[in-house]
Order: structure tokens, then C-alpha cells, then sequence
């Protein structure tokens, strides 16, 4: 017994540890600084000890974190001490505390679980002096706080923390509303929790988590709002509770008793819930561990991680209720990217319906398929995305062969969803099931299967007219779905080709059987072979899954008796051919036949079935040579096919037998969509198309579709999903043939970098920097960079690349930086970053760089003007003393209403001098002369000589700069006048600046004369006029 008991015994004082883990690198630094402080104050008294404290901080930064990260694990540590720790931590922190805000967070997000029990209570003890302090920053320690409450947890711990954390909310109600985002967080989390807290042993805690989201919704309800439609959904879920029962009632019938700006219900429905919403109720453990299984875990081995995480989280009947957390947190926070989705990792689809199985009780069951369902219900193609709605149709799909029940428990639940959800809504509701379904077929999600009676592909009637599916239920779903429904007559068996955006792998199949049921999923002895066969997949470029081919005979029976003799013996004849050369004899008699005078038009659609047929095999594999010479290319357009295309281009646009062709390929186009790009393929590779690339142009308007830029986005897609090398060949020719169409927005770039690989991206860049492509112009490149924010980050990335690769100046695209959120666009920041420091600084620049918002974590301002002031100090500090004397001369109350009306940032005065403080900081401790500019020094003085006394003792470290300058400016006349020929840099620094400053001034505003300490500005510049007629 011994030695279990010392493997148990705590080893530090921080964490919870045995003998035998590893010393933890954050508590051991926690300690050493600990043992710093300790020896600085062993034997001295408050003030002694707070002297010598004060000394060593003054030493440098590196004493400076050694002393603060001391006193706070003093805090944590010793409950004895903390009072004083935290103390004399707040007055000798001279980051505002951020270094301890990193580290809690640091604790909060990698240790919490670890924490020892006095650490976690004084933790809590000091996150709430932190907010009674009003320390920036507390905020977002908070939001962490918050995050390890778990949902469907009753313990003890879990339920102390969720008490602590509400009455830190509820004492510093004044300090909480000035966070709209907390306020918000705060109401998703309690709102969630009281679900769990309905127990009588929990009725005092739930009376007052209900009292606090009464309050908060009452009178901050817009701040409420940002949550979006899952509002409603945790709303429902409470609605019995009597409190929150009237105000459930007033949000249905009397919208604008919670806020005038408040239209209604629908209003919430239509918005979709941000990420941060949904990931804020899993803890930062079990989030980790989601997300290591959606992208680390193989299909087929992911039993023992499903069985570890039921264990951990899923083994209460508490908590049944977590599940509809992680459902919502899969759906719209879990998108993985296309290079995952295309592997044998994990689909998403398959954890869901795992959580779907163990769900052991019916009301969780119904939450947990609402939550699933959740964002079809009004669902909106240019709001919402795809991948949201996505899992829902891929649980039902995949389930139907392995666990029918669970698909036809999901089809009967969105049938029934419809008119029950709200009935006042049920329009509403069934056009977002409607628009879901709808999108999930264009984008192609699942199979594909042909319907002969209208001679359309059908997504989803295999699995809408399924005959695994009971009678009465196939039958509700035609009555809701008829538009989604093929004939009454039972569908016959279909193979699937999945699309690679949207689906898995080769082995899908064989794995379904034991997707959700752990005990089918096991290790075998084939898994080695399994793992290569991946891997010749995702070799090195990203290639499409593709399933493996079965070739069958082309059969033209059902059409071939409809047409003419003549035309039936040739197509016959094509049929019987056995090579490529005596194919393209046949099919050039064919197109003679189309061009006779005698040729009846209604035959077309017949013909080009038989040809989209007997030409299927064409379509199939890779277009473009693996080794590209003039040689191969001509080899791969010699195709019956091509023949079409060779005659058209042989043709004179006013030849009538050019339309006739023109129509032919029409037609052919319905039943096959690859010959669109086919068509661009030739007219690039072809010597005989050289030239003719406008004919493409005639082919979309012959279309169906009439239109130019819908025909070409669909044919780039087609060519993405079949062959990316085929995308980047023919990316340079469609870019320069037809800029209008691709240079507007970024719907063919997407779909470029969405794909490429490494190579093919530097190939395209190589491309631009020659002049052969051109996938930017100075007035749309704008609009596509923003639009590439919500792209994935390799997407983001190569965009960057390529935009860098042409020659467009800074100037044009300096404007995203209002759009830019540190911790939302990390991508575009870093690469405008390095952008912006091979630039020298022009006076638009610098205003956008200032308007950033000021905020601790984001360095972006600082490093750019670091970087400046370091290479190019006189034409940054002639730009920032500009500002500073604009933004200080125009009125404050003209200034606050323009920030209002505008929708980009405003620069402000507090703006420039929050900035230039964090830059002073920056360069304490270097050589640079920068704040010694006598423009800069003239700009603060002229700002100090109006600004209020808030402002002044605010920044009185960057003020005192000013009052140094002021005072050499006051010495007597006569020992400034000593040499006034001597020092050009003296001169520069005093008649000049004083014009410019005067200039600059009288232009920005009228009203400078009636400013403070006008007379002391006016001596001092006759002083620099005496100097200057010396």
C-alpha cells in the first residue's frame, strides 16, 4: 500500500501530480519566480519588501515577469498571502497586468484539470478581483472561465464553479454590460446550464441563474440577439420555467416590449449562431479531444476514442443533454478541409450518428435531432454555409444500410418538424428545408441517380424512395418533397460517385457497417494494406476519390430507333468502330449529315443521347498529358468528340451550319456537363483552335443556361472536382480570354486555390510574374481579398501569394485592414504584415495602420511602426505629426458623430496616442532616436497644449517627451542664436516645421485661434522666425 500512496502524493504546489509524471515546464517557471519574489522580501517589512520588489522591476523585463508571475502563483498558492500578493501585484505590473492575464488563460485552456483544489479556488478568487479592478482584459478571462462549465456535469466542482462564475456576473453587473459580447456569452452559458440545474437540491441556483438571464434579456436584449437563432433554441428548452415563461410569451407576441429595435421571432431564426456561441459550452478538453478525432482518427479505428470519450463525459444520465452541445458544435464549428474530407479520417457524419445511438432518452433524443436539423429549418444559401447542413443529410445517407432505423426516425422527424416547430413560421421553415435540399443537390453532397421519366439526375431519390423504408413514411415524404421524389415505381439500384468536396473514400462502404457500433470497429490484420492504399492517394498533390470504374457497353437501344436510316447506320457504325481513327472518320460523316440542308432539327436531342452514350468512355480519366509537348497535346484532342469542336472552328460565325453545330453541342452539353470544359481544353491545346478561344462564348449563349459567367463558373467546377492539373493549365488562357467573367469576383480563385497544391500554386505565380496570367485588377482585387477572409488558410495563403506575385501598389488594398480582426484573420494579417514592411510609409498607409483598434494581444500597429521608425523614421514621423494635428484640431463632438454614421473605423486622437505609447514602450530599451524628431516632439506639444487632464496624465510618459522639447525650446534667445548658420538640422527643426505645423492647422479647422496656449505657440514661432533672419 505504500507505494500507491506515494505515487498518488501531490508533487508541487500548483498541479496535481505523481511521482512519475514529468515536472510540468509552467509550474516549475511558476516556482522559480516564486522562490525570485521570496528572496528579494525574506526578513524585510511590507515597505522594505515592496521597495526592494519595486527596485528589481526596474532592472529590466526579464525581473520585471519574474517578479509578477511570482506574486501570482503566490496568489494561487498561498490563500494566506494573496490579499498582499495581489496588491502589490497591481502596483508593480507595468503591462496592465497582461503577462498574468496570459498566463491565466494559459492555466484555464492547457491545466485547469490538474489544478490543485486551493489553486482553482483562489484562481476564481482572483479572476473576480481582477474584474473588480476593471483590469483591461479581465473580460476574456472570464469568457475562458466560463467555458470549463460543463454541461451535463453534476459535481460537486462543476456546479461550485458554475455558482462562483454567476455571482462574479451578478456583483459586477455595471462592469459586465460594458461588454456586449460577455453579456451575450454569459446568457448562451446559464441559459444552457439551468436545462441541467432542474433538480430540487439545485432549485436556489437555478432561481438565480434565471434571475440573471431575466435581467440581462430585459434590459440588454440587442446584446442578447448577437447569439442569433440558437437564442431561440435554449430559449424553448426553458420555457416552462414561470419567469421565463412571460418573457417566452412577450418574445413571440410583443417583440418591442425587450427592445424597440426588435422585429420579431424571425428575426433571431434567420441569423445563424457564431462559432464562438457554439464552442463556448464544450470544454477546452473535450473540444481538443473532438477535434483530434475529426482530424487524426482513421475510419474504422475510432472505437477505443468514442468508448474514452463516454467514459469521460457521456457515462451520466446527467449527461444526456451534452450531446445536443456537441452535435451543434460538429455542425458549425467542425469544417474540416477538403484535403480531410477527402482522406479516410473520421467524417463528421459518423460521430454524429454514434452520439444518435447512444442517446438513452427519448426527450434527449428529440433535442439531439433538432440540434442536427437545426440550421435547415431557415436555411439561407447566401447567409449560411453547406457545411452546416451537411452532416444531417450525409447520418441519414450513409445510415440507410447498416442502421435503417436511425435514417427513417431522421426523414420522419424533418417531415414532421415542419408544421410543428412553430405554425405561425411554417412556410417559412418548410422554404429553408426546401432551400437545404436544394443546395445539398447543386452542390452535389450525395449520389446521383437518373431519372428516365424526366431524364434528370435525382440526389436524393435513392434515399427519399428507398424501399427499406416503410410505406406510410415514403409516402409523407412525397407529400412534402415532390419536387426531391422520383416516380411511384421502386428505384432500382444505383451506384454512387461521391463528390470530393463533400465526401470520404473508396472504402466508405465496407466501413459503414460499423460506424456507430464501437463493437464492430476493430483492428485487423489487412490495416497496413488499407493505410498504403490511402496513401497512394495523398501521395503529393490532392487528388479527387474517386470510385473505381466499372466499364460497361454503351447501350443506345432506347434511341437509336428514332432516328433516320441514314443517321441511325452511322451511329451504328461509330458504335462498332474499334479505334480512335476510324471513330473520327464515322463521326466527321456525322457531322456532314448535321450540316445538310435536309437535317431535321427535333432528331438533335436523340442524337446527342446516343453520342453522350457511345462517348462516355471519353470523359472519364485524366484529359491532359502527364508529360506536356505539342506532340501529346494534339494526341489528346484527336477524339471523336473533337471532332465537332474542329469543324466549328473552321467555321465563319455567319455560316449557317456554324448554329446548327452550335445547337448539336447544345444538346450534347445536357446530357454530359464535362463537355464544357472539354471544349476550353481544345480550343487551348488545339494548333487548329489557335486563336478561337471567343468561341466558347458562342457555345455558353447557346446553352441553356444563355449566359456567359454562369456557364464558365460551372465548367471550372466540373474540371476542379475532375482533374486539378487540367484547372491550372487552363487557368492562365481563361483569365486573359475572358477578365470580365473571372476578374470580378472571387468565385473562380476560390475554386483555384481551393485545390492546388504547393507546386501547382508557385507554377501560377511564375505564370503571373511573366505576364501570362493576370487574376487581379486595381478595381475589384479589393473586394476578392475581403471576400477570401472566410476562406480556409491554405486558400488564404496561395490568395496572398498570387496577389503579391502582380505589381499592385499597397495603396489599392490598404483599406481590409478595417476589416481585419486579429484573432479572427491571422492569415491576411501576417502576409500584409510582411507586405507593408518592404513599403515606405505614405501618409494613407499610416492612417489605416492608426485605426486599428488598440487592444493588448494585438501587435500588428506596433511591430508595422517599429519596423518604420527603424528604417524609415523622418517619413513616418512627418506622417504621424500630420494626424496627430488633423485628429486634434477637429472638433470632438463633429468627430464622435461621423465615427457613429461611419462603417469603417474612424481615426481618433486617443486612437494615435494609444498607439504611440505602445511604440514608446516597444523602444525603451533600444538605440532608436525616433521620439527625438523634432516633428514628432512639435506634434505632441501642440496636442498637450489642448488635450484635457484625463489625457494628460493618461499619457504623461509620452507627454514628458513634449515638455523636455518645450523646455530647450524656452532658453534664453541669446544662446540659441550663438551659431544659427551652423546646424542645417537646426534650421530643418524650426522655421519649416513651424510653417507646416501652421498650415496643416489652419486647413483641418478655423477654429485653432480660440485653443489654449495660443500665445505660447505664437512666441515660439516668432522665436524661430528671429532665428531664421539672423
Amino acid at each position: 500500500m505504500e507505494p500507491s500512496s506515494a505515487k498518488a502524493k501531490p508533487q508541487g504546489r500548483l498541479l496535481v501530480s505523481t511521482s512519475l509524471d514529468a515536472k510540468d515546464e509552467l509550474e516549475e517557471k511558476l516556482e522559480r519566480c516564486v522562490g525570485i519574489v521570496q528572496s528579494l522580501t525574506n526578513g524585510l517589512s511590507e515597505r522594505e519588501a515592496n521597495d526592494a520588489l519595486t527596485a528589481n522591476v526596474c532592472k529590466g523585463q526579464q525581473q520585471h515577469e519574474d517578479v509578477c508571475l511570482g506574486l501570482f502563483c503566490l496568489v494561487l498558492t498561498d490563500p494566506s498571502q494573496a490579499q498582499r500578493s495581489y496588491r502589490d501585484l497591481t502596483l508593480l505590473s507595468r503591462d496592465g497586468m497582461n503577462g498574468v492575464l496570459v498566463k491565466i488563460n494559459q492555466i484555464l485552456m492547457e491545466k485547469f484539470l490538474k489544478l490543485q483544489d486551493v489553486s482553482r479556488t483562489q484562481l476564481v478568487w482572483l479572476v473576480r478581483e481582477l474584474v473588480k479592478s476593471g483590469v483591461m482584459g479581465a473580460d476574456g478571462v472570464l469568457m475562458t472561465l466560463m467555458k470549463q462549465i460543463a454541461g451535463g456535469d453534476m459535481s460537486s466542482k462543476n456546479l461550485w464553479l458554475a455558482e462562483n462564475v454567476l455571482d462574479v456576473l451578478l456583483d459586477q453587473k455595471e462592469w459586465l454590460v460594458k461588454s456586449a459580447m460577455l453579456v451575450a456569452m454569459a446568457v448562451y452559458t446559464y441559459l444552457r446550464l439551468m436545462v441541467d440545474h432542474g433538480t430540487t437540491a439545485l432549485l436556489v441556483l437555478r432561481q438565480k441563474e434565471v434571475d440573471f438571464c431575466i435581467s440581462m434579456l430585459r434590459e440588454r436584449f440587442m446584446d442578447c440577439a448577437v447569439i442569433g437563432r440558437d437564442l431561440v433554441r435554449l430559449l424553448q428548452n426553458v420555457a416552462r420555467i414561470p419567469e421565463m415563461e412571460l418573457l417566452w410569451k412577450d418574445l413571440l407576441h410583443n417583440p418591442a416590449a425587450l427592445s424597440p429595435q426588435f422585429t420579431g421571432l424571425l428575426q433571431l431564426l434567420t441569423a445563424r449562431t457564431s462559432r464562438k456561441f457554439l464552442a463556448c459550452r464544450l470544454t477546452p478538453d473535450m473540444e481538443t479531444k473532438l477535434l483530434f478525432m475529426t482530424s487524426r482518427v482513421r475510419f474504422g479505428q475510432q472505437k477505443r476514442y468514442q468508448e474514452w470519450f463516454q467514459r469521460q463525459y457521456l457515462s451520466t444520465a446527467e449527461s444526456q443533454s451534452l450531446r445536443c452541445d456537441l452535435i451543434r458544435y460538429i455542425c458549425g464549428v467542425v469544417h474540416p478541409s477538403n484535403e480531410v474530407l477527402s482522406s479516410d479520417i473520421l467524417p463528421r457524419w459518423a460521430i454524429i450518428g454514434w452520439l444518435l445511438t447512444t442517446c438513452t432518452s427519448n426527450v434527449a433524443a428529440s433535442n439531439a435531432k433538432l440540434a442536427l436539423f437545426y440550421d435547415w429549418l431557415f436555411f439561407s444559401p447566401e447567409k449560411d454555409s453547406i457545411m452546416n447542413i451537411e452532416p444531417a443529410i450525409l447520418v441519414m445517407h450513409h445510415s440507410m444500410k447498416p442502421h435503417p432505423a436511425i435514417t427513417a426516425t431522421l426523414l420522419d422527424f424533418m417531415c414532421r418538424i415542419i408544421p410543428h416547430f412553430f405554425p405561425p413560421l411554417e412556410s417559412q421553415v418548410r422554404q429553408g428545408v426546401f432551400n437545404s435540399l436544394t443546395f445539398i443537390m447543386e452542390k452535389r453532397v450525395l449520389a446521383s441517380s437518373h431519372d428516365r421519366r424526366t431524364n434528370t439526375l435525382n440526389h436524393l431519390a435513392p434515399l427519399f424512395d428507398n424501399p427499406k423504408l416503410d410505406r406510410e413514411l415514403r409516402s409523407m415524404l412525397r407529400e412534402r418533397f415532390p419536387e426531391f421524389c422520383t416516380s411511384p415505381s421502386p428505384p432500382t439500384e444505383v451506384k454512387m460517385e461521391e463528390s470530393v468536396t463533400m465526401e470520404m473514400d473508396n472504402n466508405v462502404l465496407d466501413k459503414e457497417e460499423g460506424c456507430y457500433d464501437a463493437t464492430e470497429a476493430a483492428f485487423s490484420d489487412d490495416e497496413e494494406e488499407v493505410n498504403n492504399k490511402g496513401k497512394k492517394q495523398r501521395e503529393f498533390r490532392f487528388q479527387p476519390i474517386k470510385e473505381e470504374i466499372i466499364e460497361e457497353p454503351a447501350d443506345i437501344t432506347p434511341f437509336q430507333d428514332q432516328l433516320e436510316d441514314v443517321m441511325k447506320d452511322k451511329v451504328l457504325q461509330l458504335q462498332k468502330a474499334s479505334d480512335a481513327e476510324n471513330q473520327c472518320e464515322v463521326m466527321q460523316d456525322i457531322v456532314d449529315l448535321i450540316l445538310e440542308d435536309d437535317f431535321d432539327p427535333e432528331q438533335m436531342s436523340t442524337l446527342a443521347s446516343c453520342l453522350a452514350e457511345l462517348f462516355k468512355g471519353h470523359f472519364r480519366g485524366d484529359v491532359l498529358p502527364d508529360e506536356i509537348t505539342e506532340e501529346s497535346l494534339e494526341e489528346s484532342v484527336c477524339k471523336p468528340v473533337c471532332l465537332v469542336f474542329r469543324n466549328l472552328c473552321t467555321m465563319q460565325e455567319d455560316n449557317s451550319g456554324f448554329s446548327v453545330l452550335l445547337d448539336m453541342l447544345a444538346e450534347l452539353y445536357q446530357k454530359q456537363p464535362k463537355i464544357g470544359y472539354h471544349l476550353l481544353y481544345y480550343l487551348k491545346a488545339s494548333k487548329a483552335a489557335m486563336g478561337k478561344m471567343s468561341l466558347y462564348e458562342s457555345f455558353a449563349q447557346a446553352t441553356a443556361l444563355g449566359d456567359l459567367h454562369t456557364c464558365l463558373m460551372m465548367d471550372m467546377k466540373a474540371c476542379q472536382e475532375d482533374d486539378v492539373r487540367l484547372l491550372c493549365y487552363l487557368t492562365p488562357s481563361i483569365y486573359s480570354q475572358f477578365p470580365d467573367e473571372t476578374l470580378r469576383s472571387g468565385e473562380l480563385l476560390n475554386m483555384i486555390v481551393a485545390v492546388i497544391d504547393s507546386t501547382q500554386l508557385q507554377e501560377l505565380m511564375c505564370h503571373v510574374m511573366m505576364g501570362n496570367l493576370v487574376m487581379f485588377r486595381k478595381d475589384s482585387v479589393l473586394n476578392i481579398l475581403i471576400q477570401s477572409l472566410d476562406w480556409e488558410t491554405f486558400e488564404q495563403y496561395s490568395t496572398w501569394q498570387l496577389f503579391l506575385a502582380h505589381s499592385i501598389a499597397m495603396e489599392t488594398i490598404i483599406p481590409i485592414l478595417h476589416h481585419l480582426k486579429y484573432k479572427e484573420h491571422p492569415e491576411a494579417l501576417s502576409c500584409l504584415l510582411l507586405q507593408l514592411r518592404r513599403e515606405k510609409p505614405s501618409e494613407d498607409m499610416v492612417k489605416m495602420v492608426l485605426s486599428r483598434p488598440c487592444n493588448h494581444d494585438d501587435q500588428f500597429t506596433t511591430s508595422i511602426l517599429r519596423h518604420w521608425a527603424a528604417k524609415q523614421d523622418d517619413a513616418l514621423g512627418e506622417h504621424i505629426k500630420t494626424q496627430l494635428i488633423k485628429n486634434n484640431n477637429q472638433p470632438r463632438k463633429r468627430q464622435s458623430l461621423r465615427s457613429s454614421s461611419s462603417k469603417l473605423a474612424q481615426l481618433t486622437l486617443e486612437q494615435i496616442l494609444e498607439h504611440l505609447d505602445n511604440l514608446r514602450l516597444s523602444l525603451t530599451h533600444t538605440k532608436n532616436s525616433f521620439f527625438s524628431q523634432t516633428p514628432i516632439l512639435q506634434a505632441l506639444q501642440h496636442v498637450q497644449a489642448s488635450c484635457d487632464e484625463a489625457h494628460k496624465m493618461r499619457y504623461s510618459d509620452l507627454f514628458s517627451l513634449a515638455e523636455e522639447y518645450e523646455d530647450f525650446q524656452s532658453k534664453p534667445l541669446k544662446s540659441r542664436r550663438k551659431a544659427p548658420a551652423s546646424s542645417p538640422r537646426s534650421r530643418k527643426g524650426a522655421a519649416p516645421p513651424a510653417t507646416e505645423e501652421d498650415s496643416v492647422s489652419s486647413s483641418a479647422s478655423e477654429e485653432e485661434d480660440s485653443k489654449p496656449k495660443a500665445p505660447k505657440r505664437k512666441r515660439k514661432c516668432s522665436s524661430a522666425v528671429g532665428s531664421d533672419s539672423d
